[in-house]
């Protein structure tokens, strides 16, 4: 038999963990940290473009903008710290777009990632938003990441590198940022799971 139609298209997806997250009306109730992790250390950053037997997951780019957060900032909270790991929460249903994709799609895409991003935030006992502050720093730290990133994994030069995402400084003697490791996707995901709970 085929499938019946329906007048309303579908707009949840269903999760390993059995919640059915609507997407265009996400509920805190329907997020699961083991359903964000699973997803985010299955999509590829650089849209795979990346050297190494894996790719180079959205969990561990996230694990890093983390640790280079509390490099930067030693002196803040677990809260600061857990919505630096669920700043690109979102791409466990949406996936890693490249940013001038991003940019073709407009705000409305935009907007759609930030009442995903509020949902998980308050699925989890953050504020809905961040304050500007620590979005500037998380930005900050982003930054970094996809320039240690795209000359580490992603075949870019220094020069085309810095001209993209601005050259780093203060990374230098600093230990786990010089040495990107591409992890297969079980281990990207338990790291991105014990990472979450040591800061909730």
């Amino acid at each position: 038999m085929p499938p019946r139609k329906s007048d309303e298209p579908r707009a949840w997806q269903r999760m390993l963990s059995g919640r059915r997250l609507d997407l265009l009306n996400p509920s805190p109730l329907d997020i699961e940290i083991e359903d964000i992790a699973h997803g985010l250390a299955r999509v590829a950053r650089w849209n795979g473009q990346t050297k190494g037997p894996h790719a180079f997951s959205v969990a561990q780019h996230c694990l890093l903008v983390e640790a280079l957060l509390v490099h930067a900032h030693d002196n803040l909270d677990r809260q600061a710290r857990l919505a630096a790991l669920l700043h690109d929460a979102p791409e466990y249903v949406i996936g890693d777009m490249i940013s001038p994709f991003k940019a073709a799609l407009g705000v409305d895409y935009k907007a759609f990632e930030h009442k995903l991003l509020a949902a998980i935030h308050l699925r989890f006992g953050l504020p809905p938003h961040c304050s500007e502050a620590l979005n500037k720093k998380i930005k900050k730290a982003d930054h970094i990441a996809a320039y240690l990133e795209a000359t580490q994994l992603a075949g870019f030069s220094v020069e085309e590198a810095g001209k993209f995402f601005g050259r780093p400084t203060g990374l230098d003697g600093a230990r786990g940022f010089h040495a990107l490791r591409p992890l297969a996707p079980n281990d990207a995901e338990a790291a991105y799971v014990r990472k979450f709970k040591q800061l909730l």
